[in-house]
């Protein structure tokens, strides 16, 4: 009898062990075929509970279920595209690297990566899986940048007419946060698609104007990129946003909706959530130099960090020119012609350990190596000076300015047509 029982409860806990497995597969089923990718059912679910926690946090409104399920799957579906794109092309983010950009978040807010690790986890948020999103992030930056980059055309001409115009203007200039929200249009729309989209865009209108929530209509309707963040575009200069959304917002009031506005993409409806002035500052400009070396798998981090260090010592006791040193061995390819030298710049165009490492430095002296997301750098400064608005200076302005624009522009329509080229199947439930 006892030898019964226990073959019975064996049994019952292999029955277990099935009905457990079952059920795991079937909350992790296939909900989305992307191309050569899929997306599971826990992911949906889980982006869907993180907005759902945010808008809580924010006191932010939100919609049904089920058009914040839509808005995650297109998320996770472009998230999904961008991220067969960075294995086709080989990108990587290493371990170091992502150490050095969550250290460098951690410091922006003012903690070391343990305070700032613990705060992560009171959150609710495992740290890995924390580490796994910043290393995502970084992914789909880069291949939006290789992508998108190549595809932004900038010519004298429109430099020097914004140099124009910003001394038009003067310095201290309205910068707008904007809310979006697009009702989109397909490729090739037909008159009865147009019709239908720029009634729903009026229908959008009508409700805003008698005081619906901005962001719940956002995360319900809008096809924009910004659909999840309730349709918050952040702060822009009017230099720097889309030429449509600038000529409809200058010179606006807080609170204004605007709309609907046409575009390639559909119709447009704005929402001037907050204005604010900018600040004339006069900038300190740094001239540096450096050389950068990269670990791979034949060079080590530490055999990287100790060649900088060799070259530091040559360099300290007369042995070796750092130009030279620099055309041999950095690998920027922007620099290491120019013997390293970075020219005249603002140090915060510089990612923050680079950054950091220059602020002590006096004039012509070294650096230790430190170490970026880039690889390992040995910076030499060679002088200080504060920036008084030169010609020069606008014309980076300007460029730095409707690049922007451009590229946002651009990724949005690169987006677009890598989502329109793709094979999708959404599976039903």
């Amino acid at each position: 009898m006892k030898k019964v029982l226990v073959n019975i409860s064996v049994a019952s806990m292999f029955c277990m062990l099935a009905f457990l497995s079952h059920s795991k597969q079937l909350l992790d089923k296939v909900s989305v075929i992307v191309d050569q990718g899929v997306i599971l059912e826990s992911e949906i679910v889980e982006l869907v509970d993180r907005v759902k926690a945010n808008a809580m946090t924010n006191g932010q409104a939100l919609p049904s279920d089920r058009a914040l399920r839509t808005q995650a799957i297109e998320r996770l579906i472009l998230e999904n595209l961008q991220s067969q794109m960075a294995e086709r092309m080989g990108i990587q983010i290493s371990d170091p690297q992502l150490d050095q950009t969550i250290e460098n978040i951690a410091q922006s807010e003012g903690m070391t990566v343990p305070q700032f690790r613990q705060v992560i986890t009171a959150d609710g948020i495992a740290y890995e899986s924390y580490r796994e999103s910043i290393r995502k992030e970084l992914i789909m930056g880069e291949v939006r940048r290789a992508n998108v980059r190549r595809r932004v055309y900038i010519t004298p001409q429109e430099i020097n007419t914004l140099v124009e115009l910003l001394n038009q203007q003067g310095d201290a200039q309205a910068e707008y946060r904007l809310g979006h929200i697009l009702i989109g249009l397909p490729n090739n729309a037909t008159e009865a698609e147009i019709t239908d989209a720029r009634e729903r865009a009026d229908k959008v209108l009508e409700l805003l104007n008698n005081g619906s929530d901005f962001q719940k209509i956002a995360i319900a309707s809008s096809s924009g990129s910004e659909a999840l963040d309730g349709g918050d575009m952040g702060w822009m200069n009017i230099n720097s946003m889309p030429t449509l959304f600038a000529e409809a917002v200058e010179a606006k009031p807080k609170d204004e909706l605007i709309g609907p506005i046409r575009s390639g993409a559909g119709f447009h409806i704005l929402k001037i959530v907050d204005t604010r002035g900018v600040e004339v500052v006069q900038i300190e400009e740094v001239n540096a130099r450096h050389i950068l070396i990269k670990p791979s798998i034949i060079l080590s981090d530490t055999k990287a960090e100790q060649m900088l260090l060799e070259f530091r010592s040559q360099l300290i006791e007369g042995e070796a020119d750092f130009a030279d040193l620099a055309k041999e061995h950095s690998e920027d390819p922007g620099s290491a012609l120019r013997g390293g030298e970075l020219g005249w710049n603002d140090p915060n165009i510089y990612v923050p350990a680079f950054k950091e490492a220059l602020a002590p430095l006096e004039k012509d002296e070294y650096s230790m190596p430190i170490r970026s997301q880039h690889g390992w750098h040995l910076i030499q400064l060679i002088d200080r000076r504060v920036d008084d608005a030169t010609e020069r200076r606008k014309e980076e302005r300007a460029y730095q300015l409707i690049f922007n624009r451009k590229f946002q522009e651009e990724t949005d329509a690169w987006m677009r047509e890598m989502r329109d080229e793709a094979y999708i199947e959404v599976i039903d439930a």
